[in-house]
């Protein structure tokens, strides 16, 4: 959600910024629905103080006993009374309408992002560890999964259609493993509190985070109205609606490792194959609330705590920074974590990082106070993939895979395997 009075003090600055993320200006619009909105406000005001100084001359004519003055005074506060109702009406009416078209804004980009309408336009900040030399060619994971018997997209299919994947003894653990991995290292050496929430949420809380109003086709939704979570973020960044925080608590940082929901709107014949867009899948979230100040700093230390996966894993990855168009809604600045994949011979997205600057806690009015003050602020909210476990199980696969088929189990995981060096077909 943006700031009404930043657009009326700021129009030019503003719609260059919306500009950059692929919309046309959109300052005027919202100044004047803002003018509607505070004009009706004023005058409600106005008639509210003669509609009060009336009904004071009332009383003071019944106490003289001028029943006709009362009478003729009565009669026009009645008048009053009416048009306040209509001025109400109105007020409420342009307010829904000015908080509606600020939701669907997306975040303005800070200043260090970097022009650009799709990922053509992302920069490349930094590599860590070289693709492997196979001396054979390497498979995709759906063919090493489908080929050791732990992987079946058959039976996925029937249980309940197409992006969905039953994985089985080993692999399965393997999967379990990696989540597991990921919130140890998390909680002790980054200081993330693990956190079990909801798999299910409320309109405001999908709101609050920028899933609605705009992207309310890429959830799933109960018959009961509930939204199923597309990613931890949502419940766990509510945690802060509604609340004043003393800044002394914060930085809050929180990770759960739950299910996640997605209706992939928009993703028809796009990775129909495998696990890489799935509508159900397991991600480790991380999701900071810090004071407006630290929210740059802890960007980087959320993303350094993604990149960690990832080096302990011994998997290939760059960091990029992506352009302004390429961003999700809520960011103002995201990095992403891509992988190397072996079988697909290219880099996939396994992380994104992002600070989203006080956008999302001002859906939320999310605030904190610094000690001895009387003024709040709103919180800044940051979020990211620590990893995403299902995609971490694909490059794990492809990345540790021998030519017999069998996948090599990361020396980080052994402790969570059960001791178990190698996965390999049953016998």
């Amino acid at each position: 959600m943006h700031d009404i009075k930043f657009i009326r003090d700021n129009p030019d600055a503003f719609d260059r910024a919306v500009r950059l993320r692929g919309m046309e200006p959109q300052s005027a619009k919202l100044i004047e629905l803002d003018r509607k909105r505070r004009a009706a406000q004023a005058e409600f005001d106005e008639l509210q103080g003669k509609r009060n100084a009336l009904s004071r001359e009332i009383g003071a004519a019944k106490a003289r006993k001028d029943e006709a003055r009362a009478q003729a005074l009565m009669a026009e506060v009645a008048v009053l009374k009416e048009r306040l109702g209509l001025l109400e009406v109105e007020q409420r009416a342009h307010e829904v309408a000015l908080t509606d078209a600020l939701s669907r804004i997306p975040n303005l980009p800070a200043e260090d992002v970097p022009e650009g309408l799709d990922e053509t336009s992302n920069v490349e900040l930094r590599r860590s560890g070289s693709p492997r030399s196979f001396s054979f060619k390497p498979k995709e994971h759906f063919d090493l999964g489908e080929a050791l018997g732990y992987m079946d997209f058959a039976a996925g299919v029937k249980l309940a259609g197409a992006r969905f994947t039953v994985l089985k003894s080993q692999l399965a653990r393997l999967e379990r493993a990696l989540g597991q991995f990921m919130l140890d290292l998390h909680t002790t050496e980054f200081g993330y509190t693990e956190m079990q929430p909801p798999l299910m949420v409320n309109d405001a809380s999908a709101f609050g985070t920028g899933q609605l109003p705009k992207f309310g086709d890429d959830l799933f939704r109960t018959t009961t109205g509930y939204w199923l979570i597309p990613t931890a973020e949502v419940p766990l960044t509510n945690l802060a609606r509604d609340l004043i925080i003393d800044e002394n608590e914060l930085p809050w940082r929180f990770t759960a490792l739950t299910p996640c929901f997605r209706s992939e709107a928009g993703a028809a014949g796009r990775d129909t194959r495998g696990m890489i867009r799935q509508h159900q899948f397991d991600k480790v979230e991380l999701v900071s609330i810090v004071a407006p100040e630290k929210s740059v700093v802890e960007h980087e230390r959320m993303t350094d705590a993604a990149e960690t996966v990832l080096k302990k894993l011994g998997l290939p990855f760059r960091t990029m920074l992506l352009c302004a168009g390429d961003m999700g809604g809520a960011a103002r600045k995201t990095y992403d974590l891509e992988v190397w994949l072996p079988g697909q011979n290219q880099y996939r997205e396994i992380s994104s990082c992002s600070n989203c600057g006080d956008w999302q806690a001002r859906r939320m009015n999310a605030r904190c106070r610094a000690p001895g003050e009387k003024q709040t602020r709103f919180v800044h909210t940051l979020n990211g993939s620590g990893l995403a476990v299902g995609r971490a199980l694909i490059a794990v696969m492809e990345n540790y895979q021998n030519e017999d088929g069998s996948i090599a189990v990361p020396d980080v995981l052994k402790p969570y395997m059960g001791g178990l060096t190698k996965i390999e077909k049953a016998t």
